[in-house]
């Protein structure tokens, strides 16, 4: 056949650490139909400082692949929450081959068609708090590449006709698809009038929705006669692929024809017809070609002469499952992004007959739905069952509703169909099932009642159960509970949910407490967090005995909006908000940079040079503002303002240095006790913050920073000024009746900058 390659790619993410499913980069993208093979080209490369990373370390990247819906993962191995089903798929990890370099290769042959998802992440790490800005940080950028192959003009069989082929000996294989519409319980397809130099030397391989495998369902023709395989609950609304293979090594031509018999399950005796409009051809996709118009009196559409088809006769026969009973539909009811309600009409108690099962079907959108929770809650009404031992068994399968004859079974699942068993009696009337990330398309619920006697389950008697059933698409299981975050997540146009847990929960739900904190260790560490701030009184008493008024204000917001700023910052249950959590974050923020900006400046000694020194300090409360606006964790919001009041402290010593001729502070007292123990104490408070701090040492190293911080101010601010014993007199201005005594005397590193340029008004 003809193929066509198509080239999709998507742009590099950086990515992180693994520690929820919200730290995973999510990619989309979509197989066509008649795919033959699916090539993913794993590009992973390093970035420093927009350089290549070489110098970077070699963390291992593991990709997870899923069909219809995002993976879901578990690399830490936590437990997940009761009664959710996690389904498969397949994880790849990448070692670096090159210093910043390495690229993966994953294959899939046949891939199902419709949405992939990949989802790539780091390991684990320690969890460090760095500082933004600090140092050049590793990225580790990921970007997938998609490379299909896909058939085109593949054949296609008409149920009820025959398909005349010749396969030349250069030839191995032909392929074919039919489409299998709903209400279809049985696909048989045969091989007739196999020609050829060794009997019939032929595979017959059949698969849904792809093109077959070499492990796909096969018969051998040379030993099985008459050639036929037949699928029974196949798939509904999806095409069934049908290859015909030569066995190797077989000279010369191999003639044969194929035919395909669907069985309709509301009709089990008979055959569908071809030329009749059912559900076969009403619910015909556009892909199907000219055979989706087919009506009353219509002939299919010409062939060539070496692939003939013409209708025959073929007799079927009925078998005890083929019969299907009504599928109720469900109202579907949107009331937020994942947020999904599904009714059933005359609902939402059921009654399910002891002879016939209840069948309900949930659509889920394709794309949209594939990011939430699907949940699923039975709950029996024990007094409708007057008496007996009865129990209402639910089967929930994936595109097409388990009809299975024995109606002692109580199994879900058959050779090509997997699905979910709930099950409620009197003693057990509630059960429920989750399946995060769930397939979209049609989901059948298929509720059957059996009696428990000493032989098994059998039929019951004139019991009319009565089951209360609710279906609804959540964005997250239970919404993460207490301890956890749920959290609507976009990779491009697609849209997914996803937990995001603290306090040491861990799990899909937050709902694992292996590594929890217990609340005595939340409650420690929001009291050391609070209560460390107390240290600013010292620094605030000492501000007001040496009449540093605006010091001492700026002391006290800081003390109080770092105390509950920390009360509500608290990942446990141990929380106290009194404003919006942003408010008191910012608040926190200015009021920290506030302190070491009026701090420094205030050991500048400006006020006798510069008269309106006051003007600094608005200044530096306005560009504080500014910057923590723009962005509160980078590093030069602290580092900025901290050495531009720097700057001015140190050329205001300059000054006083060069003019006075003798070092400034003048005594050795005040650096030995004062200036460089402040110093030191700040010094070391930096360190810890920038380089110590993680997510497990938070709560006291945090601490230690408030204790730290605070008293180094209360080392570097400065004394009171002495008052001034020698005033010369200022001569008499005209007109004035006061007169202005200023204080000439400058001191040596102990004056109040608030009583450095007026000392005293003196009335003459």
């Amino acid at each position: 056949g003809l193929f066509v390659t198509d080239y999709f790619t998507r742009t590099p993410r950086k990515l992180s650490p693994f520690r929820s499913f919200a730290s995973i980069e999510l990619f989309h993208f979509h197989i066509p139909e008649d795919t033959v093979i699916a090539v993913w080209n794993l590009i992973t490369f390093k970035e420093q400082g927009g350089t290549f990373g070489d110098q970077c370390p070699d963390r291992s990247i593991t990709v997870y692949f899923r069909s219809g819906a995002p993976s879901v993962i578990n690399p830490l191995h936590t437990h997940f929450p009761r009664d959710t089903a996690v389904p498969g798929s397949f994880a790849l990890t990448l070692t670096w081959t090159l210093p910043n370099r390495t690229t993966g290769v994953f294959n899939v042959t046949s891939p199902l068609p419709g949405d992939w998802f990949l989802a790539a992440h780091l390991p684990k790490d320690e969890g460090k708090i760095s500082v933004k800005g600090l140092y050049e940080e590793c990225q580790y950028l990921f970007q997938p590449q998609l490379i299909v192959q896909r058939l085109v003009n593949i054949a296609v069989l008409y149920p009820g006709h025959v398909t005349e082929q010749s396969m030349a000996p250069h030839n191995r294989s032909c392929l074919y698809k039919v489409f299998v519409p709903s209400y279809t319980s049985r696909v048989l397809v045969e091989v007739l009038q196999c020609r050829g130099a060794e009997g019939c030397p032929l595979w017959l391989r059949v698969r849904a929705k792809a093109p077959p495998l070499h492990n796909s369902t096969t018969v051998d023709c040379r030993e099985h006669t008459p050639c036929q395989l037949a699928q029974d609950l196949p798939f509904w609304q999806h095409w069934y692929y049908v290859l015909v293979e030569k066995h190797p090594g077989v000279p010369g031509t191999v003639s044969f024809q194929v035919t395909v018999q669907l069985t309709d399950c509301s009709r089990p005796s008979l055959a569908r017809s071809p030329f009749l409009p059912s559900s076969a051809s009403m619910n015909m996709p556009h892909s199907f070609g000219s055979a989706s118009g087919l009506a009353l009196g219509d002939s299919p559409p010409p062939t060539s002469p070496n692939d003939t088809k013409h209708p025959v006769p073929i007799p079927v026969t009925s078998h005890a499952g083929e019969r299907c009973w009504p599928v109720r539909p469900t109202l579907r009811n949107e009331l937020d992004t994942f947020s999904v309600h599904f009714y059933i009409f005359f609902g939402p108690n059921v009654s399910v007959p002891p002879d016939r099962p209840a069948v309900f079907v949930i659509n889920l959108l394709p794309v949209l739905d594939s990011g939430g929770v699907l949940n699923l809650e039975l709950r029996l009404n024990v007094s409708s069952l007057c008496g007996e031992n009865v129990t209402v068994f639910g089967c929930l399968n994936h595109e097409v509703p388990l009809t299975s004859g024995d109606n002692t079974s109580v199994t879900c699942e058959t050779e090509s169909l997997a699905g979910f068993l709930l099950s409620v009696n009197a003693t057990a009337s509630l059960s429920r099932l989750r399946i995060p990330y769930p397939q979209t398309g049609s989901w059948y619920l298929s509720l059957r009642s059996l009696c428990a006697t000493e032989h098994g389950f059998e039929p019951c008697n004139n019991v009319t159960a009565e089951v209360y059933l609710r279906a609804y698409l959540s964005p997250c299981i239970n919404d993460c509970g207490i301890y956890g975050q749920c959290k609507l997540l976009r990779t491009n146009n697609y849209l997914y949910a996803a937990c995001e847990c603290k306090a040491g929960w861990n799990g899909w739900g937050c709902t694992d407490n292996a590594e929890a904190f217990s609340y005595g260790f939340q409650l420690l560490s929001t009291l050391l967090l609070c209560l460390s701030n107390v240290m600013f009184v010292p620094p605030v008493a000492i501000a007001v005995r040496s009449h540093y008024l605006l010091e001492a204000a700026v002391y006290i917001f800081t003390m109080f909006f770092s105390t509950f700023y920390h009360a509500c910052d608290q990942p446990g249950i141990v929380v106290f908000c009194i404003m919006e959590y942003d408010v008191l974050q910012f608040c926190d923020f200015l009021g920290s940079l506030m302190s070491v900006w009026v701090t420094v400046i205030a050991m500048a000694r400006l006020q006798p040079v510069v008269k309106q020194a006051s003007v600094l300090y608005l200044l530096g409360a306005m560009l504080l503002s500014m910057a923590l606006q723009m962005d509160r964790h980078g590093l030069w919001n602290l580092l900025g303002p901290s050495l531009f009041a720097l700057g001015i402290m140190a050329v205001a010593w300059t000054a006083r240095t060069i003019r006075r001729r003798h070092c400034y502070p003048p005594t050795w007292k005040r650096w030995a006790f004062y200036l460089c123990p402040g110093a030191l104490i700040a010094a070391a408070a930096v360190l810890l913050y920038a380089f110590v701090e993680t997510e497990e040492n938070y709560f006291y190293i945090h601490s230690i920073w408030h204790l730290l911080i605070a008293g180094s101010v209360g080392f570097l601010l400065p004394p009171r000024a002495k008052p001034s014993r020698r005033l010369g007199p200022l001569p008499r201005r005209k007109g004035c009746g006061y007169q202005l005594c200023v204080n000439e005397q400058e001191e040596l590193g102990l004056v109040d900058p608030a009583v450095a340029s007026i000392n005293s008004i003196c009335t003459s």
